[in-house]
């Protein structure tokens, strides 16, 4: 089945009601790009992380709608114009989408990753380039944690680097659970993961499971709290999360480690280390490990009257 895409121009006020509309008057799916893309106009629709724009439009806002071929192009235009209180429907233009596969297109664009020396994430359509590594395999999907984010990479370049075998470890802000497999993987003795998402905590079992690491234990926060590991502190302590909450939860986290074990926080920009390593100065002294595309890793040990070394 072949199908046609509606493409509108309109002003960034009305992207958003437009495409809802378009939805109702039966378009398969709809995006909104930026009209002005190639061009010197074009503008980044991204801030902070963790305060990135309620609305995805742009100024000059491009509306595409997916329909099929036999539908009535401009009966939807007009009815999407007329549920949105448009005095006329606006001009659009038409452009054919041959039929793909899209499960294999989209497959392609996913290849393995490799990671640190020895650290190999692969989907599972992929063979492993190397078999003797240490693979993980990872679908891309809701939970955070592929090993493609520059923090998520520095904290698994993190555990390869200080390998703890025999020793506990607990992943803090855990999404997929790919940090706890790699822990667990490397030798770590009992691992934790802790999430306040429950699809991430599903996602990390799923993929504990797949990999032959069921042994990890995965909590949302009021099940951890109440769980054998309610005062439990712990030989390494990760979070990959972002540097507001991490500040905020730096008694927490920081109570967590064990006397003479480490703490690596990431999900850090680099500006934002030194006031991220002002809030654990009370508890631990933390220094910045490595730096990756503006992003950093965190890490110290508790007790420790000196910061170790960056990598």
């Amino acid at each position: 089945m072949n199908y046609v895409e509606i493409v509108i121009e309109v002003a960034r006020d009305h992207a958003e009601a437009l495409s809802d509309a378009l939805m109702e008057a039966g378009a398969l799916s709809v995006s909104v790009e930026d009209a002005d893309e190639g061009t010197d106009a074009e503008k980044p629709l991204f801030g902070e992380p963790g305060m990135e724009p309620e609305e995805a439009a742009w100024d000059h806002s491009r509306v595409v709608a997916l329909t099929a071929e036999d539908a009535d192009q401009a009966a939807i235009v007009a009815d999407a114009a007329a549920s949105v209180g448009l005095a006329e429907a606006p001009k659009y233009a038409l452009r054919g989408v041959e039929e793909q596969d899209w499960v294999r297109l989209t497959q392609s664009q996913f290849d393995p990753i490799h990671i640190g020396t020895n650290i190999w994430v692969v989907p599972s359509w992929h063979e492993a380039p190397d078999p003797g590594a240490l693979i993980l395999e990872l679908d891309p999907g809701l939970a955070f944690g592929t090993g493609s984010h520059p923090t998520t990479r520095l904290c698994m370049e993190w555990l390869e680097a200080h390998p703890a075998p025999g020793k506990t470890v607990l992943d803090y802000g855990c999404g997929s659970g790919i940090l706890a497999m790699v822990a667990r993987k490397l030798g770590a003795g009992a691992v934790a993961g802790v999430d306040i998402d429950p699809q991430a905590i599903e996602s990390a079992r799923d993929n504990a499971e797949r990999n032959k690491v069921g042994e990890i234990e995965y909590f949302l926060p009021d099940a951890f709290a109440q769980s054998a590991h309610a005062n439990a502190r712990f030989d390494v302590v990760v979070a990959n999360i972002l540097s507001s909450p991490l500040k905020l939860m730096a008694p927490m986290l920081s109570g967590r480690v064990a006397d003479g074990g480490a703490l690596i926080l990431s999900g850090v920009l680099a500006r934002q280390a030194e006031e991220v390593a002002a809030a654990y100065a009370p508890f631990i002294k933390l220094g910045v490990w490595a730096e990756h595309d503006g992003w950093v890793a965190l890490h110290g040990v508790l007790g420790a009257d000196t910061v170790p070394p960056a990598r």
